[in-house]
């Protein structure tokens, strides 16, 4: 295991700018939902569960 950098910006209500070694990307939530720019997708669900994919 490395070192890593991340860094998070929030630019709106809702929208980050997310900054790391392999580049940059921008993130929105929508309600329990939340879309990446590169494709990744997380849901919140009940119970304290969490499910993370891909959209693209």
């Amino acid at each position: 295991m490395g070192i890593t950098y991340r860094k998070r910006k929030k630019v709106g209500k809702n929208s980050w700018l997310n900054l790391s070694g392999s580049g940059a990307s921008a993130s929105t939530k929508l309600g329990p939902l939340t879309l990446n720019s590169r494709g990744g997708l997380w849901v919140k669900l009940p119970g304290g569960f969490n499910y993370r994919g891909r959209w693209k």
